[in-house]
This record gives structure tokens, C-alpha cells and sequence, in this order.
């Protein structure tokens, strides 16, 4: 399970977000799931990401262990996400996943889509 094409990673995933996924993950109470990561077209920017939890694994799909969790991403979205850092964040005005990713050109008012 590499994830490196060329010499980059694709995506790293930091300890907090680790920690969240294995904790949801083992809620799921099914052997064997990764988490897929994929971009899809949508929203106001053009695109949104797409991210859920996966038994199913495509031949021509990249997967890798990043943090502990195996992760699974379309050959589709690897241009669009590479290098990436997916990261769970706590505030005050809220909780969730964030994306840090450096081929985000811009996004939209609401924050739910970007362009590359």
C-alpha cells in the first residue's frame, strides 16, 4: 500500500483525525473498512469533497495507510487532493473534518465546495 505517486504523498492524516476515524469506524462494527476519500463535482465552486467509510475497493483505485487508517481515494480525485491534510478541528462554534488541501484555488460563501 503506497501513497506516493511521483515523490509526493496524497494525503496525510493528522493523530486527531486518526483518533476520530478509528472511534467512528468501530461504531460501524464491520470488519475490514477504509476510508474513502474522493472530489466530486458540485456545489457553487465546482467542486465538493466526498467522504464516507468503504468496504469496496476498485482496481484502479489508490490505497494507503496514513496515521493507522487505511485510506482509499479514485484515481479521479488524486490530482485534485494531492498533498492534502485531512484533519479533525474543535471550537467553539463547532466540530468536524477539514480538508487542508494546497490545490484549493478558492470556494465558495458557504465553505461546502472549492475550485482547483
Amino acid at each position: 500500500m503506497d501513497q506516493k505517486v511521483g515523490q509526493e504523498a496524497i494525503i496525510s492524516i493528522t493523530d486527531n483525525a486518526a483518533e476520530k476515524i478509528k472511534t467512528l469506524m468501530a461504531q460501524e462494527e464491520e470488519e475490514d473498512l477504509a476510508l474513502r476519500i474522493g472530489v466530486r463535482p458540485g456545489g457553487c465552486s465546482g467542486f465538493q469533497y466526498s467522504i464516507f467509510f468503504e468496504d469496496e475497493i476498485a482496481e484502479d483505485d489508490e490505497t494507503f495507510e496514513s496515521n493507522g487508517v487505511k485510506v482509499v481515494i479514485d484515481a479521479m480525485s488524486v490530482p485534485y487532493i494531492m498533498g492534502s491534510e485531512f484533519d479533525w478541528q474543535e471550537s467553539l462554534m463547532g466540530a468536524g473534518f477539514a480538508v487542508n488541501n494546497p490545490n484549493v484555488q478558492g470556494g465558495c460563501g458557504c465553505g461546502s465546495s472549492f475550485t482547483c
